[in-house]
């Protein structure tokens, strides 16, 4: 599983015209997720999720998590995040998880993530704008085959 997690002043995203998700301060997440990608590893991601610690405390030092301050999570499917370009110049996608097993365990991170924290989303598999004011700019990259495997 990779997310890349992008701390915001707000973001929204939109299907069709119409806003299915949109937050105030918290975090942006594009998730990408892998074939071997279980439920497990989804709390234990979505648990690091939660208690990074990328947000300012009153001496300006980088300190507090994303409940410290209140904040919420955007969630958006992101499969090109496993996007393997090293052949020729057109991207291959075989290292993301098929479709049917990637929307579950993206419904079941939105759930998860839901029980801690205010959370929105996009639609799995749909055309999304996703549009943000990135604050900072502070973007981390999280993945499981470096944090859990």
């Amino acid at each position: 599983m990779r997310m890349v997690v992008q701390r915001v002043q707000q973001a929204q995203v939109t299907v069709d015209g119409v806003m299915v998700g949109k937050i105030a301060q918290g975090y942006l997440v594009l998730l990408g997720i892998a074939p071997a990608d279980t439920e497990e590893i989804v709390r234990r991601m979505v648990d690091k999720l939660l208690k990074l610690r990328i947000f300012s405390d009153a001496n300006d030092k980088i300190n507090l998590s994303l409940r410290d301050v209140g904040g919420a999570v955007l969630l958006v499917s992101q499969f090109t995040l496993y996007a393997d370009c090293r052949k020729g110049n057109r991207p291959s996608f075989v290292q993301a998880a098929p479709p049917a097993q990637a929307e579950a365990l993206y419904e079941y991170a939105k759930s998860y993530c839901r029980q801690f924290v205010p959370t929105e989303a996009g639609v799995f598999g749909a055309d999304m704008q996703v549009s943000l004011c990135n604050d900072g700019p502070f973007t981390v990259v999280l993945d499981s085959d470096t944090l859990i495997r």
